[in-house]
């Protein structure tokens, strides 16, 4: 099986009541802000450009939340989703790839449960919670 990392960001309005999520073209689903990681990428850099290609936002990590995986035997793949913390820190909301994002909405947390059911702690837990695992990229090492 090839391996697939794929990254999304969290980002929750200042109240704690609503999550930003997109609503992805090719499945016609809704999800966090996020996608797979590009070669010579590092995590965090995957999950700020795609932030800011799905959202025309600018982010800053703060941590990881969540790590979920799974075996797609009809994809061949073993997909490992790490899911940041993320704050906004610029940018405007708006749709970037009209080919991949139909919409951008701050969704209530408790919707977001019922349309991204993968967490095993709820994302509303997540938030509520507002902790995270200390994430640092080593930078590139030579032998």
């Amino acid at each position: 099986m090839r391996r697939v990392d794929v990254v999304y960001t969290l980002l929750v309005n200042e109240d704690g009541t609503k999550i930003l999520m997109v609503k992805n073209s090719g499945r016609n689903a809704w999800t966090l802000p996020g996608g797979a990681v590009e070669p010579n990428e590092t995590l965090e850099m995957a999950a700020i450009r795609e932030a800011k290609e799905e959202t025309g936002l600018d982010v800053e990590i703060t941590g990881v939340v969540a790590v979920n995986e799974g075996l797609f035997t009809e994809l061949d793949q073993h997909v490992v989703f790490v899911t940041f913390r993320g704050r906004i820190a610029g940018g405007r909301m708006e749709i970037v790839r009209p080919d991949e994002i139909h919409a951008i909405e701050w969704i209530d947390v408790e919707q977001a449960d019922e349309l991204m059911p993968f967490y095993k702690e709820k994302l509303r837990d997540i938030v509520r919670r507002d902790v995270e695992v200390a994430y640092y990229d080593e930078g590139v090492r030579a032998k």
